[in-house]
């Protein structure tokens, strides 16, 4: 009877571990969220929302990573149970980029990126 609870216990455990970012799915945001920007500001949204993607998924890391440690070394996913899982956060950024990415496709703006990079 040990045994199955220490399993069960050990299972519990790593089933609440932090993701890594590229296992996040992201969430459905429509297009029509960035339908009303130009290229322009589709283009300066992209760089920021992209830029805080960066920097969450960079958090998200680091908790994925402490869990795997506190997993190991204590039995308990140790930033998932003190707050530092940012999935949700992930899986919206990415759904923002996704959004901002079919709006520049669909208003052809990828030729002002190339212009505006030179």
């Amino acid at each position: 009877m040990k045994r199955v609870l220490s399993i069960a216990c050990v299972g519990l455990a790593v089933t609440g571990c932090a993701k890594r970012p590229d296992a996040i799915l992201p969430v459905d945001v429509p297009m029509a969220a960035y339908g009303n920007l130009n290229c322009e500001a589709l283009l300066q949204e992209h760089l920021r929302e992209q830029s805080a993607l960066a920097t969450i998924s960079q958090q998200q890391n680091q908790a994925a990573t402490g869990d795997a440690v506190g997993v190991f070394m204590l039995g308990v996913p140790v930033s998932s149970t003190f707050g530092g899982d940012k999935e949700g956060q992930v899986a919206v950024s990415k759904g923002k980029v996704n959004a901002i990415d079919a709006n520049l496709r669909a208003k052809n703006c990828r030729a002002s990126a190339a212009g505006a990079a030179s």
